[in-house]
């Protein structure tokens, strides 16, 4: 049994250029997700793609359902077998069944991909650690954003350098594409 799984978060098209939330580099984001799930499909070891989807579009005007935006993003289109869990809150566990599917399939271990790296990757990965999950985070199949607090904006590789520094320093391992797959 593999108890490796990898957990493909929100690359859905909302991200994407003409996208309501565009991000940065979300293209070699999710070509390296679609290269790990090729490594993973090869490895015949479980996949769950994971889909956000706006709970009140009135009060969270994007990501609604039915739409292309919410759509997954055609680079990391899941396969018939892949499990899809769709959810409504940053934290891929919070109110879905992702905990239960993990645990009634062994899956002890989480390698994470996807967006966006200060937010959704950030809350997902340090429950997945608080629930007992051992945790790769993949910092080059992840993409995020520019920032603003207080007048100054942060660049979007600077918030991703400092989360994924974050993550590193107690929750994840970090790795980027071409390690991981050399050395898995």
């Amino acid at each position: 049994m593999n108890n490796k799984a990898l957990i493909v978060i929100d690359i859905q098209n909302e991200y994407f250029e003409n996208g309501g939330m565009e991000l940065v580099n979300p293209i070699v984001a999710s070509e390296n997700a679609g290269k790990l799930i090729s490594h993973f499909r090869k490895k015949n070891a479980p996949i769950i793609h994971i889909q956000h989807i706006s709970p009140d579009p009135a009060k969270m005007p994007f990501f609604i359902a039915g739409t292309g935006a919410a759509d997954i993003h055609k680079n990391v289109t899941p396969s018939a077998e892949e499990k899809v869990i769709q959810k409504h809150f940053p934290n891929s566990f919070r109110a879905t069944e992702l905990l239960e599917y993990l645990k009634t399939n062994q899956i002890t271990e989480l390698v994470v991909v996807g967006m966006m790296t200060h937010m959704c990757i950030d809350a997902t990965t340090r429950a997945a650690v608080d629930f007992g999950f051992q945790c790769t985070v993949i910092g080059d199949a992840c993409a995020t954003r520019d920032l603003e607090i207080n007048g100054t904006t942060v660049k979007a590789k600077d918030v991703q350098h400092a989360f994924l520094a974050a993550l590193e320093f107690f929750y994840a391992q970090i790795q980027e594409t071409d390690s991981y797959l050399m050395q898995n």
